[in-house]
């Protein structure tokens, strides 16, 4: 029997799948992305964290699929999805993009599924409500120049030109849904907000970062690390200790209840 588009095993990675987790964390890849780029969290955080990684379509083992080209489009497939395997305490990461799909599936919770969200981790991502708008690259050397740019890509990838034009769609893609993103204002986040960025990022000023306080009711905190907009590459396991740490504190209680 072949599985439905939005069936869970195709959205979901397990890569250390833990029975009866603490809190499982949802992980949302950047721009161009999949799921394998969370696999070091598997590997680092504790046995008491369900690692989730969120594959999109048109990449990897779905890269028959045709992509998504909206942010809300992806939130509305993601959603029900997130909701069924929302049955005990989750947090959210997201990178760059992926802090903004993590975003506006959280502000979406129904009240039940929104009280399990316990903690948001935004990475490589300025605040939603923030004027700038993503650049979306129409021609290929632009947006190699880009993704040279932020130094998220391999270099034998980039030199291997074949390999180029098996991801160079997906990234075109996401880089499409972000350009055309629009905040609007609706439902705050209710959980504590983890800021994570590279002090040299392009693409995240200072006051950007912290903007994401606008958009939660709840703590924000900004911690910035060595590195540019792809700063996890080399700081996984001060961010993923900084994570556990998140994840393991006591729950404080939340705002108005």
């Amino acid at each position: 029997m072949s599985r439905s588009a939005d069936s869970p095993e195709l959205w979901l990675r397990r890569y250390r799948p833990v029975d009866d987790p603490a809190v499982r964390l949802f992980c949302f890849p950047h721009a161009g992305g999949a799921a394998s780029a969370y696999l070091p969290f598997a590997r680092r955080l504790p046995a008491t964290v369900d690692v989730a990684a969120i594959q999109y379509p048109g990449r990897q083992d779905r890269r028959d699929e045709p992509f998504v080209d909206s942010i809300d489009a992806l939130v509305e497939r993601l959603l029900p999805t997130l909701l069924a395997a929302a049955d005990r305490p989750v947090a959210f990461f997201g990178h760059s993009m992926g802090a903004t799909v993590a975003f506006e599936v959280g502000r979406r919770l129904p009240p039940a599924a929104a009280d399990r969200l316990v903690h948001f981790f935004a990475s490589g991502r300025r605040g939603p409500a923030t004027l700038r708008r993503d650049r979306y690259y129409h021609a290929d050397d632009e947006l190699i120049a880009e993704i040279r740019r932020l130094e998220g890509t391999d270099s034998s990838l980039l030199a291997d030109e074949e390999l180029l034009q098996m991801v160079l769609p997906a990234i075109r893609n996401d880089y499409r849904a972000a350009a055309t993103y629009d905040y609007r204002p609706g439902p705050l986040l209710r959980c504590p907000v983890t800021v994570l960025t590279g002090d040299t990022d392009p693409n995240v000023t200072a006051g950007e970062a912290a903007a994401w306080a606008e958009v939660t009711t709840a703590t924000t905190v900004v911690h910035t690390y060595p590195g540019g907009h792809f700063y996890l590459n080399g700081q996984i396991d001060a961010v993923c200790g900084r994570v556990t740490a998140a994840l393991t504190a006591p729950t404080p209680a939340r705002p108005g209840g």
